[in-house]
């Protein structure tokens, strides 16, 4: 990778894919110690948040520290308040203390925030402002969000089977520049006396450049294809985007690049997204097209993200909101944490044997029938957040291969 963007990657391989495995399970309940005496520490900032927050990111700090423990590993956790429940508790969304102790963890892993109790708060003291404020402190740019449909999920896709069967794809979304952070921004009075409110989408040569060259080099490590999404047929912001990302290409003659409007590539993930092998885009469109994408895998509640920088600790959430509805149930879908801790380990830590147990662990579980209710069909079994995680240990204290 170019020296001028050498992420936060302790050890950079192929993306996160979840591929078959051969069976596995022979001792169902058996949790099994370390074997090993830990040889690597690390200190992981746990912010659980708002909502159904807390009750995954519990779930995930069990999963962590057992495939952890399980490869010599061990973890040091500490919680801290943000989003609402910093809030509430101490007046501001992103206190300092969270923010400096997350600046000196090796990794920080994410639950959810926000809820209606915050919506009517003004901006500064919107949960949503801490995240923003998070990303920009931990100077975190690259965005890494993937979608894969695993073969016994395809069903609950909203799309037809042969649209979504075989979906694979990984949204590259800038993350520290655009209309989130432009200025000016605002409220005024237009000629009229008219309130308006404007923002800007702001984005200079070396912010297209360093997000430009981890996508090319996240799409040669996976089949060598690479969209370009952009407005450049109507927004400046968007015609030096092109510009640049067509310029960066020519360091990599052995990728695909190819261009995209943002109104046609969200019809076209509808269409055919087995068209796409990896996506690279602005803020603002990256927030949007995967969302859009994570529902073609069944459940918003199943995808992972993981947010990098050039140094210091990485950021690692699920992609769904706090679900506020469902908060205290037992009711969330854990997995998308989990998996958001299987890329903590490979991507922020370069542990790729823990990050496999868990990666491994997920599609085991889903191998034998336990769904949550977002992903849930008959024949298979109903289970709360608990159980699904009591039953991802099991399959990560599990010493041999999967299968589908």
């Amino acid at each position: 990778m170019a020296a001028s963007v050498q992420l936060n990657l302790r050890s950079f391989k192929a993306p996160f894919n979840l591929k078959p495995i051969a069976k596995q399970f022979s001792r169902p309940g058996r949790i099994r110690c370390a074997a090993t005496t830990p040889t690597k520490r690390y200190s992981i900032t746990l912010l659980p948040g708002d909502g159904i927050g807390p009750e995954v990111i519990s779930v995930a700090k069990n999963v962590l520290k057992l495939a952890g423990s399980l490869e010599g590993i061990e973890f040091s956790f500490q919680e801290m308040p943000m989003g609402g429940a910093a809030l509430d508790l101490t007046g501001v969304p992103l206190p300092e203390e969270t923010l400096s102790t997350a600046q000196r963890a090796d990794a920080v892993l994410l639950g959810a925030i926000g809820g209606y109790k915050w919506d009517k708060n003004e901006k500064h003291l919107k949960p949503e402002t801490g995240l923003l404020q998070l990303r920009e402190g931990l100077k975190v740019f690259a965005n890494l969000r993937p979608a894969t449909v695993l073969p016994q999920l395809v069903d609950s896709s909203t799309l037809k089977k042969d649209v979504a069967e075989g979906v694979d794809l990984m949204v590259v979304r800038e993350l520290t520049g655009g209309i989130y952070f432009g200025k000016p921004r605002g409220f005024g009075t237009n000629e009229k006396g008219e309130d308006i409110g404007f923002n800007t989408e702001v984005y200079s040569t070396h912010e297209i450049d360093r997000i430009a060259r981890v996508a090319f080099e996240i799409a040669r490590k996976r089949r060598g294809q690479l969209c370009s999404v952009d407005k450049a047929n109507v927004l400046e912001a968007s015609m030096l985007w092109r510009k640049r990302v067509t310029a960066i290409a020519s360091e990599y003659p052995d990728v695909e690049l190819s261009h995209m409007y943002v109104d046609n590539a969200a019809m076209q993930l509808v269409r055919y997204p087995k068209q796409f092998d990896t996506i690279v885009t602005n803020n603002i469109f990256g927030d949007i097209l995967s969302d859009e994408a994570s529902m073609i895998t069944g459940s918003i509640g199943m995808l992972p993200s993981a947010s990098l920088g050039e140094s210091g600790p990485g950021l690692f959430e699920p992609i769904h909101g706090s679900a506020p509805d469902i908060a205290g149930q037992d009711k969330a879908n854990p997995l998308a944490t989990i998996l958001s801790a299987a890329m903590l380990l490979k991507y922020g830590l370069g542990e790729a044997n823990a990050a496999n147990r868990i990666e491994n662990a997920v599609l085991d579980t889903l191998n034998r029938g336990f769904r949550t209710g977002d992903i849930y069909s008959t024949g298979n079994k109903l289970v709360g957040c608990k159980e699904m995680g009591e039953e991802v240990l099991k399959s990560v204290d599990s010493s041999v291969p999967t299968a589908i």
